[in-house]
């Protein structure tokens, strides 16, 4: 008779704890974590107190950095905007995707060289990061800069982001930035805005301000599944706009010898911090905050104008946005991952935009798309966000831009390689190398001292190029010389 009542109750244990499981699973699959990609423009990779501004004030985002990792040594995919963006969604480098600049680039006729054919859109062939999330269930939104598309043409529709897996676009278009930060954010042409934009708005009005809000409305909606809110901001690109509230702190703060000083950039940054700040604040309101990964980056170096700490200075990186040096392409990378990433941790591993994709798919622990995965070049960064002092097995990064651009750069390829940063420029072949553990400012190039070297990292950056099919510039007949 025991032996019997034991049995029934073990049986009804074991038939309890399997209906617990059942019962458990949808519950499990809510509690996914949410995704929110913060990608900010033209973000130089010191433009925050916690990465050692003497002007700029950024709490929120030092916060940000004291909860989760910071990377010390964190790269945009592009010295300029529309290929990094790509770069997010897709996983792939540049000069894989042939999104190689900025939409629509610039016009040099009578250069030496022309750019190639490349993208000035995400083509179909690609699953982007929004897509294989939704796949998974995910609700999926983009809110602010898109700059993926040529034109705002109807017929060039298949483009937005809309048809890239997006749920919900707002003011994400073809426009690289705005006409204006303040309300209606335009100038003088009625064709001239961000859209699509909701409804609404007011004199006043500042437009990160406004996105912000926009973002806080769809996470209310969504609070009780699992989401992907993009949130590519438009600051801190031109035009150098901030809200008198915003810059007039920092006015009577610039100093001789400081490293910032433009007071209106910083104001800007204020504005940016201010967005940070609110969408965890509203993320901790909603209880959600807890399984909500935030990531956080730049697209490009910072605008660095020769020197001049306006709008930002990037010293002592060399040059900024559109060079093809360290200032041009390092920018800030912060990651948190609640409950994983340990508080306030460092690392100092070469990080680059590509990592973010496969990182987020690894987090959530999905496949993905075999056959576009196959072609990601990013690793998942989970080793070093579950351990500062871990390594990733890759040493090399790329980076490809067969372009001219104002901010300095010729058609020109490079690769990192452990501490070594080789620099090929496409008019004339030559190489500069420089070793970033002892000249972080790229001061000393090493290319004469060290043929050898020269030689192995060009041969690497040669097979890489036909690995991804990177499209080289091509000769200019229209060229006469200088």
């Amino acid at each position: 008779m025991l032996f019997n009542m034991t049995s029934r109750l073990c049986l009804v244990v074991l038939l309890a704890s399997l209906l617990g499981c059942s019962s458990s699973a949808p519950e499990q699959a809510a509690t996914r974590p949410n995704i929110v990609i913060l990608l900010v423009d033209d973000w130089g990779w010191s433009d925050a107190s916690c990465l050692g501004s003497d002007l700029y004030e950024t709490p929120n985002i030092d916060a940000l950095a004291e909860a989760g990792m910071r990377f010390t040594t964190s790269y945009a995919a592009c010295t300029v905007c529309s290929p990094t963006r790509a770069a997010m969604l897709t996983g792939q480098y540049p000069g894989r995707t042939h999104v190689t600049d900025w939409i629509r680039g610039h016009d040099r006729p009578d250069a030496k060289l022309l750019p190639p054919e490349w993208t000035m859109k995400i083509e179909e062939r690609h699953t982007t990061l929004a897509e294989a999330l939704r796949a998974e269930g995910y609700h999926t939104a983009t809110v602010g800069k898109w700059h993926l598309q040529p034109t705002g043409d109807p017929d060039q529709d298949d483009y937005i982001p809309e048809k890239h897996g997006f749920d919900i676009n707002i003011a994400g278009n073809q426009w690289g930035q705005p006409p204006s930060y303040h309300y209606p954010y335009r100038r003088d042409r009625a064709d001239h805005t961000l859209g699509p934009m909701p409804p609404g708005g007011e004199e006043g009005e500042y437009l990160t301000d406004r996105l912000t809000e926009e973002a806080l409305k769809i996470v209310d909606g969504w609070q009780d599944d699992p989401f992907f809110l993009y949130l590519p901001y438009f600051v801190v690109h031109t035009p150098i706009q901030a809200t008198d509230e915003d810059a007039a702190p920092f006015e009577g703060r610039v100093k001789p010898g400081m490293k910032h000083t433009d007071a209106e950039y910083a104001g800007m940054l204020a504005a940016l911090d201010r967005s940070v700040g609110r969408i965890r604040a509203h993320l901790e309101e909603l209880g959600i905050a807890d399984n909500t990964v935030i990531l956080l980056t730049g697209d490009n170096g910072g605008l660095d104008r020769n020197g001049t700490g306006r709008p930002t200075e990037n010293a002592p990186l060399r040059e900024g946005k559109g060079s093809a040096y360290e200032g041009g392409v390092r920018v800030p990378g912060i990651v948190y991952w609640p409950g994983v990433t340990r508080a306030g941790s460092v690392s100092n591993e070469p990080i680059i935009t590509v990592d973010y994709y496969p990182t987020v798919l690894d987090i959530l622990g999905i496949s993905g798309d075999p056959e576009h995965n196959a072609k990601v070049d990013g690793v998942s960064l989970t080793p070093l966000l579950r351990d500062p002092s871990a390594s990733l097995t890759r040493t090399e990064l790329y980076w490809h831009y067969p372009h001219y651009h104002p901010g300095g750069a010729t058609p020109y390829s490079a690769i990192r390689d452990g501490d070594l940063r080789l620099v090929e420029f496409y008019e004339d072949g030559r190489a500069e190398l420089y070793d970033l553990s002892n000249d972080i400012g790229e001061e000393h190039d090493l290319a004469t001292a060290m043929p050898e070297k020269v030689e192995e990292l060009k041969a690497k950056l040669i097979t890489w190029r036909e690995k991804v099919t990177a499209q080289p510039p091509r000769p200019n007949p229209a060229y006469r010389g200088e």
